[in-house]
């Protein structure tokens, strides 16, 4: 399941980060790392938002679709 599959509230542990050297870079730099545990905060439209150790990060949804987890 890709991070654009969840639903607000749903918490869920990175598997991998899938894509290019841009998206692995800019996801590792922003914290999203395998086995990193994220809280879906809002996904309706437009960017995606997560909570990641108390910091909440807007992804936006292309690169999202790199991110694939585990849900909790």
């Amino acid at each position: 399941m890709v991070l654009t599959g969840l639903k607000a509230n749903d918490k869920c542990r990175i598997r991998n980060v899938s894509g290019g050297g841009y998206a692995r870079k800019r996801l590792y730099e922003l914290g999203l790392n395998s086995g990193a545990e994220v809280k879906m905060v809002k996904n309706d439209f437009g960017p995606i938002i997560v909570s990641l150790s108390g910091q909440k990060l807007a992804i936006g949804r292309g690169l999202a679709q790199h991110i694939v987890v585990d849900k909790e």
